[in-house]
């Protein structure tokens, strides 16, 4: 049975560990943004040896490309964008110390198998709730890359941001389990 768990970054290994496909959780604290033009950037620093603009050991790294916010608002719509187009950077990125990503859509292979050997999560949240999600995030701030517009990295501050476990570090996958369960009815 999927449970509600409140989670705080950074994660540890042990709270990745307790984190099972399903389970509903509900995230306050910082959370990173950066999509396909950050993550290549972040690689090639890894690659190169050189620090990144931040720390992500025990970070989550949300895939989103906000839209700019109203006046009185620290961010725009800010729902999920597909994932896939993070497989060629994430396991190194993983490799480096994050601890999950959040977005839409599954992940690939090379993903998966560096979430089992470095304990890492993946969560879904929902697409084209951009809007509702928004309203979990406090405060957001452009620490690096500015000249991406919408896909900068962002510090964002989120209370009781919703998501779901799509992939977990034991090989849990919500995307094959709900097709096979929903999949005999």
């Amino acid at each position: 049975m999927a449970e509600q768990k409140k989670i705080t970054p950074p994660l540890t290994d042990e709270v990745v560990e307790d984190l099972k496909v399903g389970d509903q959780v509900l995230i306050t604290g910082t959370v990173y943004t950066a999509r396909d033009a950050a993550h290549k950037r972040l690689v090639e620093l890894l690659e190169k040896g050189e620090q990144l603009p931040f720390d992500v050991k025990g970070q989550l790294i949300y895939f989103v490309g906000p839209t700019p916010p109203k006046p009185g608002q620290p961010i725009g719509s800010a729902g999920p964008t597909t994932s896939y187009r993070m497989n060629a950077y994430t396991p190194r990125i993983i490799e480096a110390g994050q601890k999950g990503m959040i977005g839409k859509g599954e992940m690939g292979p090379e993903v998966v198998a560096a979430m089992k050997k470095h304990k890492a999560v993946y969560l879904a949240a929902v697409g084209g709730a951009g809007a509702l999600i928004a309203k979990s995030i406090e405060a957001a701030e452009v620490i690096a890359y500015e000249d991406l517009g919408a896909e900068a990295i962002r510090k964002l501050t989120v209370k009781d941001f919703p998501a779901i476990v799509a992939l977990d570090c034991h090989g849990g996958n919500l995307y094959k389990e709900g097709v096979e369960k929903y999949g005999k009815l």
